[in-house]
């Protein structure tokens, strides 16, 4: 049959010279369609399965296959000129053998949309052979790099768009993947009319024909740099300390974890932890903004004193901690005195200059811990001694110190609870009129009944909630409580007053005159019956601040004592200054009288020091009637000490005070 007879069977067929076919995944059966697709006047013609393989061979672009038929007991052979549909199906338009015209058309047709695409695609095309040498270059590609394709066909790749060292690299992964030829990602940066730009490539191998020099590399690439500037900058954050622009807590763990992973056998890797002795007050006194100016200042000169290679980092508040490029044990503490000398001089913040001092903890790993965890833990851990031992210094961390800070947390943990759960209790130690015998008052002692430890003195809990800050909680709960107690006396017609202990940290607390006032509203307790006994230390650091509170205290009804004199630094003519109402003569001063001539001269002239000053003056420690006798000689006011009475519960307290007064009537 000739070639007409092949097109006009197929017209008379389906209407077309150019039927529509399909092939399905799991059949050998061609449809032949109408050119309107109808399904009804379709026609189903098996295929040999050699034949129906190369039809599925055909991928998602253009192309053709020739296949040997029957339609109606007509042999035909057919160019089937179509691409894969989906995972299941094939399809596209069907010719007879010599209708070339037809099958070119179809071609031109499906080859036209697939190049159209490529030049349209929101992506860089460009498709090079094995040598570099560009093949195809789309629109997109046109328009970022200023060139036309037809000027560029045939030049490399590499030298065109790229430096010397990225082409050079870039030629060498190719050569690889020619080799493989299984498809990857790299990201180069690309000269283009915007200036370099950085473009992530997805790249994958073609063939067209047989042998090495039908193969390609389709390149298709996306411009990728603003997206790795809005990374940057999430790197930045999740890295940076915002105020400082120093490494943060996760920047620092991560180079210390790598630091110790990388290092030799025999290498160590030292750590500083660093912590500001009295920035709180600092912070609280100038306001914040003052304080993070300091923090930006004590950042560099931290730096200034670190060796090359070293790195600091801010953790968070007034820490941080520095990896020392060196980690001999000299080396770390050479390093931190230099940071304690630097220290030692005062920050001048704008018009104002302030000291602010640290506490340093060293560790070395493996010495002092093989893992990030303990290693920071172990310089923490030494920190906090130094801090414990006087502040502004170091300490390098020794086994021995573990049990110290595991005091701390257990101090940390359960003096809280104890605030919280109502463990905390006042004893009261009465103090009594020397002259008379009469009980004048008390001093408010407070007692912490541990579940776990039984009952706990002051000492040696007193230190730790200073420097935790939970002074400020503590004190406040002791004015309330002997306010309450006062009251409570005042109504059952007892004439005491009670005294309490106020701690240089609370006095540095702006808001303690206004809990001192509120804790006598609640109390109903008008007048005052609440005095107040600080330590020579309050006086020391802000003598002016501390005059004021005194006098507001004073204003409100407050006696104002000042306790353990003789053991602290107070001159005279700062006590000529200060508006007190009674000296506490200090009781190591009492138990060397008898032993010790010069502590009797000591404690005559502090009485009469007092006394021409107008103080009223306490002796506190008598144990012995010996004791007594002496202080009564010197005119001494009033007494305390385990004497007349040990501290005891407010119930206890009332018992003894009704014998005791008993006993006075008696005697008199």
């Amino acid at each position: 049959m000739s070639d007409e007879l092949h097109d006009q069977v197929l017209h008379a067929r389906f209407g077309t010279s150019s039927p529509c076919w399909r092939l399905a995944a799991a059949s050998d059966t061609l449809e032949l369609l109408p050119a309107h697709g109808d399904a009804a006047a379709g026609v189903a013609i098996p295929l040999k399965s050699p034949e129906a393989s190369r039809v599925r061979a055909l991928s998602g672009v253009t192309s053709h296959v020739v296949v040997d038929v029957q339609l109606d007991g007509v042999p035909l052979r057919l160019h089937l000129v179509g691409k894969k549909l989906d995972c299941h199906r094939w399809g596209g338009t069907a010719s007879a053998d010599a209708d070339t015209e037809s099958v070119a058309r179809a071609l031109l047709h499906g080859l036209s949309f697939a190049e159209r695409v490529v030049s349209e695609v929101n992506s860089v095309v460009v498709i090079v052979d094995r040598h570099g040498r560009i093949q195809r270059f789309n629109r997109l590609a046109e328009e970022l790099t200023g060139l036309r394709e037809e000027d560029i066909i045939g030049r490399s790749v590499w030298t065109l768009f790229m430096s010397s060292d990225d082409g050079a690299v870039s030629n060498e992964v190719s050569a690889n993947f020619f080799n493989r030829g299984e498809p990857y990602e790299v990201e180069r940066r690309i000269k283009t009319v915007h200036g370099e730009r950085l473009f992530l490539f997805r790249n994958k191998l073609v063939r067209s024909g047989s042998g090495i020099e039908g193969q390609f590399l389709i390149c298709s690439g996306t411009d990728i740099t603003e997206q790795r500037l809005a990374q940057d900058r999430l790197i930045e954050q999740a890295t940076t300390d915002p105020l400082t622009g120093l490494a943060n807590r996760n920047a620092i763990q991560e180079r210390i974890q790598i630091a110790i992973e990388q290092a030799a056998p025999g290498e160590t890797v030292g750590v500083l932890f660093l912590d500001l002795d009295n920035f709180k007050k600092v912070n609280d006194h100038y306001g914040h903004v003052f304080g993070d100016r300091l923090i930006c200042d004590v950042s560099d000169a931290i730096r200034n004193c670190l060796n090359p290679g070293d790195s600091l980092a801010r953790l968070g508040g007034d820490e941080f901690i520095v990896l020392a490029a060196k980690g001999a044990a000299h080396e770390l503490e050479n390093t931190a005195q230099r940071i304690l000398d630097r220290m030692r001089m005062p920050f001048a913040v704008g018009l104002v200059e302030v000291y602010t001092g640290c506490s340093i903890g060293i560790a070395r790993s493996p010495e002092h811990g093989d893992t990030l965890e303990s290693l920071i833990r172990s310089a923490d851990t030494a920190m906090y001694v130094a801090k414990d031992e006087g502040k502004r210094t170091h300490r390098v961390f020794s086994p021995d110190m573990n049990r110290r800070v595991a005091e701390f947390m257990w101090l940390d943990t359960n003096l809280r609870r104890g605030l919280d759960e109502g463990q905390l209790a006042l004893h009261y130690q009465p103090k009594l009129n020397l002259a008379t015998g009469a009980v004048q008052g008390a001093e408010a002692l407070v007692r912490w009944n541990s579940p776990e430890r039984g009952q706990i003195m002051p000492v040696e809990f007193i230190r730790y909630a200073e420097e935790s800050g939970l002074i400020g909680v503590l004190g406040r709960w002791v004015m309330e409580t002997a306010a309450k107690q006062a009251a409570r006396w005042k109504a059952a017609g007892y004439d005491l007053r009670v005294a309490i202990n106020v701690s240089a940290r609370q006095l540095t607390d702006t808001a303690v005159v206004r809990h001192f006032t509120e804790a006598l509203q609640h109390a109903s307790l008008d007048p005052c019956l609440i005095d107040l006994e600080l330590t020579e230390s309050c006086l020391i650091e802000n003598e002016a601040a501390a005059i004021e509170l005194i006098k507001q205290f004073r204003q409100l009804g407050a006696q104002v004592h000042l306790d353990d004199f003789g053991t602290g630094y107070s001159s005279l003519s700062q006590l000529g200054r200060i508006p007190l109402d009674v000296i506490k003569l200090d009781r190591s001063f009492v138990r060397s009288i008898h032993a010790d001539m010069k502590a009797q001269a000591l404690v005559r002239s502090m009485v009469a020091v007092a006394q021409e000053l107008d103080f009223q003056v306490v002796a506190e420690g008598i144990e012995t009637e010996a004791e007594e006798a002496f202080m009564k000689g010197l005119g001494v006011d009033y007494v305390q000490g385990f004497l007349y009475a040990k501290p005891m519960p407010a119930t206890e307290f009332e018992r003894w005070l009704l014998d005791r007064r008993s006993k006075l009537r008696l005697i008199a």
